[in-house]
């Protein structure tokens, strides 16, 4: 937990300097998200971490969820953000997603708190990727359906408690992940023609549907 803490304290002053360096405006935005994400896993990592050493893995998870903190800075009101370096700080984020994983595994560390924190990860990538879409006009209010599918499966689930069952490993439901934010970092490409982004959002929102829709009937048929 102090590693833990440290590394998120250390962190903080990245957060700072990267999106003082890279953005106007927005740094308070991205150390107070920061600080939210760090403070919300401190408690994930106390509940569900098992083992006595951090590892390599959530460091590596923590740095993604930095990054992620950093490319929320522009959504300030009259914030913007240069397209390249949009896609240059998720593309890392996106090639370090692999990197974590396999980091656990490597050094026996594999935990239900570190899966957690990735997902968690993921769907705050997701949903900042959207809103700067949209923020920058790239697409309308519609590119919100691929930020915000995690967040209306977790709020359903407190009406609905069987749906915060555990789930079978799916490699599908990894893929659309991958193709989910890829997209949403396609969509900041500079020159990407605007009749392209909405169909593309459209038929990766339908993927995203397909595969939460199955996860939600395996609960339901499971909620017993």
């Amino acid at each position: 937990m102090i590693r833990f803490a440290l590394a998120a304290a250390a962190g903080a002053l990245g957060v700072a300097a990267l999106a003082a360096a890279l953005f106007e405006g927005g740094t308070l935005v991205a150390l107070a998200l920061h600080g939210a994400g760090a403070a919300l896993a401190a408690l994930g990592l106390a509940r569900s971490h098992p083992h006595s050493a951090l590892g390599l893995a959530n460091l590596v998870t923590l740095l993604r969820m930095m990054l992620v903190a950093v490319l929320a800075a522009p959504l300030v009101p009259g914030g913007s953000a240069a397209g390249w370096v949009v896609v240059a700080l998720a593309a890392v984020a996106l090639a370090l997603d692999g990197v974590d994983g396999w980091l656990a595994r490597r050094q026996g560390l594999a935990s239900g708190f570190g899966a957690r924190f990735d997902m968690e990860v993921d769907s705050a990538l997701a949903l900042v990727l959207a809103a700067l879409a949209w923020a920058e006009g790239t697409v309308g209010p519609v590119v919100l359906l691929l930020g915000l599918p995690r967040y209306v499966f977790v709020a359903a689930s407190r009406v609905l408690p069987w749906l915060d069952g555990p789930l079978p490993d799916r490699r599908s439901r990894k893929l659309v992940c991958v193709v989910q934010i890829a997209t949403l970092i396609a969509l900041h490409l500079p020159g990407l023609p605007a009749a392209m982004a909405p169909p593309l959002v459209l038929a990766v929102t339908a993927a995203l549907l397909w595969s939460f829709g199955r996860d939600v009937l395996w609960l339901w048929r499971a909620r017993g």
